[in-house]
């Protein structure tokens, strides 16, 4: 058909592009690369915090580990091997994907570290009675969940 053949189109309707299954392949893909990359970054951002939290002891180690083993499961899974395979973290996290087990050893520093920390809280804030209950409550359900888990 010669283009004088044809009935008159409107500017942008001549410019529009047509969706193909191409374009939307294409956009799939840079969605999954930048979910990949969320999960990529929160999972470093959780070995830092699980690395710091090996020297503090009001901050958690193995919650943030478990979280980072799950971030890269999603995006990188050279890095989830590595933290599988660490000498001090690896067991941990493989006990945890294989039972949900939580060593007594880590139960017994969780409820020191909850109790160092609320110790700090109370004496350092001298917090309300309604805050101090909202606390221990908060971290007696920590506590009631990470005992309720095998050894």
């Amino acid at each position: 058909m010669r283009r004088e053949d044809r009935p008159m189109m409107a500017a942008d309707e001549e410019l529009a592009p047509v969706p193909t299954d191409q374009d939307s392949a294409g956009a799939r893909a840079g969605t999954r690369r930048l979910i990949r990359g969320f999960y990529l970054v929160l999972g470093i951002g959780f070995v830092v915090l699980g690395f710091i939290g090996a020297f503090l002891p009001v901050l958690p180690t193995t919650p943030f580990m478990i979280l980072a083993a799950a971030c890269f499961a999603r995006s990188s899974p050279r890095l989830e091997n590595w933290l599988l395979q660490h000498r001090r973290f690896g067991p941990l996290l493989r006990n945890w994907r294989e039972r949900g087990a939580i060593p007594l050893k880590a139960k017994l520093m969780a409820l020191g570290g909850m109790a160092l920390g609320f110790a700090l809280f109370w004496f350092g804030g001298h917090p309300g009675p309604w805050l101090t209950a909202a606390v221990a409550l908060l971290m007696l359900t920590g506590l009631a969940y990470v005992f309720s888990r095998p050894s």
